[in-house]
């Protein structure tokens, strides 16, 4: 249903190398880049990072967050650990977690803007 999604960011340089990082353990790559905007997918550009000079930190209680699937959770813990390593800071360690129709495993992280974003996948079986 969703095609792609974007977020604002202050220092597009900075954020570009931010999000190839925290981005690679999911498996989406740098696909586009232009003046003002960077895009990163699988195939095509699913993530984009667009500058916006001048643009406050996001506030803690925004209530907006973006989720992005992974494939497993080893990817969950390396998207996590890119994050914190790159200038980010977690905003809720990798774990399992329940949601109101499944379990499933994810972490929570700040970007260097207060972008939150999550990574999630959902377990197979119950050894995952």
């Amino acid at each position: 249903m969703i095609d792609h999604i974007s977020i604002p960011v202050s220092d597009l340089l900075r954020s570009a190398a931010f999000w190839e990082g925290v981005l690679a353990p999911l498996g989406l790559t740098r696909l586009v880049e232009r003046e003002r905007t960077v895009g990163f997918g699988k195939r095509y550009p699913e993530f984009w990072v667009n500058l916006r000079e001048n643009l406050a930190p996001a506030p803690p209680d925004t209530g907006a967050h973006v989720c992005l699937r992974a494939p497993d959770r080893a990817a969950v813990d390396a998207f996590h650990s890119a994050a914190v390593a790159l200038g980010g800071r977690s905003d809720g360690a990798p774990g399992p977690r329940q949601a109101s129709m499944t379990a499933y495993y994810g972490a929570f992280i700040r970007d260097p803007d207060g972008n939150k974003v999550e990574a999630v996948t959902f377990p197979r079986s119950e050894r995952q």
